[in-house]
C-alpha cells in the first residue's frame, strides 16, 4: 500500500512523496511498520529551489493518520559531490563539531567545515593557517554553533540551516583570525529526542488536513441545548421530585 509523506510545515509542500508498506495482516499492522522510518529528501524538491540541490534532509515518520505519514526533522547533510568540490590544494581545511541541546529538549550534533583563503593583494600562492590560528577558529566555530543552536527550538534551527546563516556568521567573526571562505554546517544529526508528544506533533502539522467542514448557514439560537444534557437534567429533576 502507498502512503503519502507530509513534511513538517517549515517546508512549503504539503506532500513530498509516497512510501510503500506491506498491507495489514494479522498482528502485523502497516502503521507500526511505517513509524520510525527515515526518508531522505533533497532540499531543492522541498523548497522548489534548484540552487539548494546540494543539501539533503532526512525526515522521520512519527505518526500515521489515515493515508498520511506525519514526519519530523531527523538529519541534514551536504551532498558528497558538493563536499568534494570544496576541497582544493594550497589551503587549510578546518572542521569542528559540537553537541548542543535545543530549548525544546533535542540534543543535536552539528558538524561545520571551513577553508582558508588568500588575503586581498597576497602574492604567495598558498594560504595555510598556523595551527594556533586553526585552534582559535575551531573554538570560534564551536562557540557560534552552541549559541545559535542552544537558544532556539529545533524547527528554528532548521530554518537557520537552509539559508546558511550560521556559516555566514562564522565567516564574519573568524575573519579577524584568518580570512575564510566556503563555511558550511555540513551535517546535523539528532542524537537524542525528548519523549514523543503527539499533541506537539499535531500542533506542528496543523490540526487535521484543513477539512473542518462547512460553516453553519444560520446562527445557532441562544436557547439551543444539547439534547443529551437536557434529558440528563430532566431525569435529575424527576429524581428530586
Amino acid at each position: 500500500e502507498w502512503y503519502d509523506i507530509k513534511p513538517p510545515p517549515i517546508f512549503p509542500p504539503r506532500q513530498c512523496g509516497k512510501t510503500l508498506v506491506t498491507r495489514t495482516s494479522g498482528t502485523k499492522i502497516a502503521s507500526d511498520q511505517l513509524k520510525g522510518r527515515v526518508l531522505e529528501v533533497n532540499l531543492a524538491d522541498l523548497n522548489n529551489d534548484e540552487d539548494q540541490s546540494y543539501k539533503k534532509v532526512k525526515l522521520c515518520v512519527e505518526e500515521v493518520q489515515g493515508r498520511n505519514c506525519l514526519t519530523d526533522f531527523h538529519a541534514f547533510s551536504l551532498t558528497r559531490d558538493k563536499e568534494a568540490s570544496l576541497i582544493k590544494k594550497k589551503q587549510s581545511l578546518i572542521e569542528a563539531h559540537v553537541d548542543v541541546k535545543t530549548t525544546d529538549g533535542y540534543v543535536v550534533r552539528l558538524f561545520a567545515i571551513a577553508f582558508t583563503m588568500q588575503s586581498p593583494g597576497q602574492v604567495k600562492s598558498n594560504c595555510y593557517a598556523q595551527s594556533a590560528q586553526i585552534r582559535k577558529i575551531r573554538a570560534k566555530m564551536i562557540e557560534i554553533m552552541t549559541k545559535e543552536a542552544g537558544t532556539v527550538q529545533l524547527r528554528e534551527l532548521v530554518k537557520k540551516l537552509i539559508p546558511e546563516s550560521i556559516g555566514k556568521e562564522i565567516e564574519k567573526q573568524a575573519k579577524v583570525i584568518y580570512p575564510l571562505k566556503d563555511v558550511y554546517v555540513r551535517k546535523v544529526k539528532i542524537i537524542k529526542k525528548p519523549k514523543f508528544d503527539i499533541t506537539k506533533l499535531m500542533e506542528l502539522h496543523g490540526d487535521g488536513d484543513g477539512d473542518a467542514g462547512a460553516d453553519m448557514l444560520r446562527p445557532e439560537a441562544e436557547d439551543a441545548q444539547n439534547l443529551l444534557t437536557a434529558s440528563v437534567e430532566q431525569a435529575a429533576m424527576d429524581d428530586d421530585e
